[in-house]
């Protein structure tokens, strides 16, 4: 019984080992047919890539084998250009034969991952392999090669005759156009102003016909290049790649816009849109705009308003339709998008604070045109309040445009707001010594407010003691312009002077202010009897 054990224990491993081994075999041989992965090394043939080897295969490199399988086509062809091309399967890999001799194998580690499979890759390497035996046919036939020949001659007498008509209808068009553009000039006007100059329009019209006949003269050169070389077996390769790229470009550029469409009907759709619901929204406002709706909405700040709700909608539509625009989505367009946005960010402060200035001025009624003011050291009527600028033009006939920040940073005067109706208020100071009544002084002032052309009547003009200092009083005279005539605040400040200087020469007072330096000899002051000397009258009250 222990014998039996013992020699089947002996016949099972024999038949274990047997089988490892054969196991062993069959895997070394799938190795050596399927290969392992190396450095790529391409066969080319006749000008033409007929696969590209990446696996090491029994025991040659690729390079190897690109050097072997080379050697054996181009010797094969030598010996007869009428050979048949056979593929067949070789366990996993395809075995490429070229008449009754191996070409080359194709292995599964020499398809690349967008390549097919192992069989797709073999029979497209054993079609172009055909071709190469068909063209090298052809490159010995003389017959064929004079065919070519004369197909590329009258090839190029087309492509000359092109170029020539080209050049022809470029001067003819040029010539024709000078009496087109004198014939059709009304159409190109606005009323009496032209839109274009003539010959403005003339050297861009040259300019684009230019561009035009260079476009036509490389498209015909290329198709030339491409038909010629593609006549000769052995250029014909570059031929193909040539018409390939082109149709590629074409094609690409043809998908690119019928790609682009639907996101460019999106776009539009957006901005027909907010265009639709800016126009409504700028007659809403308009209708609030009317007395008694909304304070703040009133006539001078319904234009800017128009506009910030207008700019709204827009930059919102922006943000809308910007997925849909073509070319969005690209490194290039998103590069761009931030490079802009930095420039803005860097460089747009001081325009953002004017604009933020622009409005408080505007919404806050600080100015308005037509208005008499003094900003700092400058004043003069307002001509315009914008948005980042205000224009003031002076009593000397200068115009100044202040930034909108210095104004709401700065004390602003306006002469116009405590008028009754339109105008502004004239003010001038003097100052006279104790000695001279003040009654008569302020009987003077007005005297001569009232000779001034342009001074109103009523509201009548006013005197204000607004100090009385160690040596004299200071007299304050202040009346309202009349707002019809135009007349600068500077010409009618320096005739009010002028009249001050003469009332008071006609009376006999001094325009002067005493200082001094010790105590009068007698007091100075004005005794009750001089109250009232001309032109003061005493009052009623009095």
């Amino acid at each position: 019984m222990g014998c039996w054990i013992l020699c089947k224990s002996l016949l099972l491993g024999t038949l274990l080992s047997l089988s490892m081994t054969a196991q062993a075999a069959t895997d070394d041989s799938a190795v050596a047919v399927e290969g392992v992965q190396a450095s790529p090394a391409e066969l080319k043939i006749a000008n033409r890539t007929l696969l590209v080897f990446h696996a090491t295969l029994l025991g040659e490199t690729p390079a190897a084998r690109a050097t072997r399988a080379q050697g054996v086509i181009e010797e094969a062809l030598q010996e007869s250009a009428e050979l048949q091309v056979s593929v067949e399967p070789i366990l996993h890999s395809y075995l490429v034969l070229l008449g009754d001799r191996r070409a080359f194998i194709v292995a599964p580690l020499d398809v690349t991952s967008d390549g097919g499979s192992v069989r797709e890759t073999a029979e497209q390497a054993a079609q172009t392999l055909r071709l190469v035996v068909e063209e090298t046919g052809q490159a010995r036939s003389v017959d064929y090669l004079l065919k070519a020949a004369g197909f590329s001659a009258l090839a190029t007498i087309l492509y000359l005759a092109l170029v020539k008509g080209t050049r022809g209808a470029r001067r003819k068009l040029l010539g024709l156009l000078p009496p087109l553009m004198g014939k059709h000039s009304q159409v190109l006007r606005v009323g009496h102003v032209p839109l274009f100059d003539l010959q403005n329009l003339y050297y861009l019209v040259d300019r684009l016909l230019w561009l035009l006949y260079w476009l036509l003269l490389l498209l015909f050169s290329y198709q030339w290049m491409s038909f010629v070389l593609s006549r000769f077996p052995y250029t014909r390769p570059w031929g193909e790649s040539l018409n390939v790229y082109l149709w590629n470009l074409v094609e690409h550029l043809l998908r690119g816009v019928l790609d682009a469409i639907p996101g460019i009907a999106v776009a539009v759709s957006i901005f027909f849109i907010a265009r639709g619901i800016s126009g409504f929204s700028k007659r809403v406002l308009e209708r609030m705009s009317r007395p008694g709706t909304l304070r703040w909405l009133t006539a001078e700040t319904l234009k800017p308003t128009t506009r910030l709700a207008s700019l709204g909608i827009w930059l919102f539509a922006l943000v809308m339709a910007y997925p849909y625009l073509p070319g969005s989505d690209t490194d290039a367009f998103k590069g761009l998008s931030v490079l802009l946005g930095l420039m803005i960010s860097l460089g747009a402060t001081s325009v953002i604070g004017q604009g933020m200035a622009g409005l408080i001025l505007t919404y806050t009624r600080t100015l308005r045109a037509g208005e008499f003011v003094r900003v700092a050291d400058h004043e003069g009527t307002v001509m315009e309040v914008g948005m980042f600028t205000t224009t003031i033009r002076t009593g000397l006939g200068e115009v100044l445009t202040v930034p909108n920040s210095m104004i709401t940073g700065a004390v602003t005067k306006n002469y116009s707001r405590i008028v009754q109706g339109q105008g502004y208020v004239v003010d001038t100071v003097v100052t006279i010594g104790y000695d001279t009544p003040w009654r008569q002084v302020h009987a003077m002032l007005i005297e001569a407010a009232r000779r001034t052309p342009g001074i109103v009547e009523q509201p009548s003009p006013q005197v204000f003691q607004t100090a009385l200092s160690d040596f004299y009083p200071e007299y304050r005279l202040v009346a309202q312009a009349i707002p019809s005539e135009p007349r600068p605040r500077a010409e009618l400040l320096s005739m009010l002077h002028a009249n001050i200087q003469d009332v008071f020469n006609e009376y006999g007072v001094q325009i002067m202010s005493p200082h001094y330096l010790a105590d009068p000899e007698q007091a100075k002051f004005v005794p009750p009897e001089r109250w009232h000397v001309a032109p003061a009258a005493p009052r009623q009250d009095e």
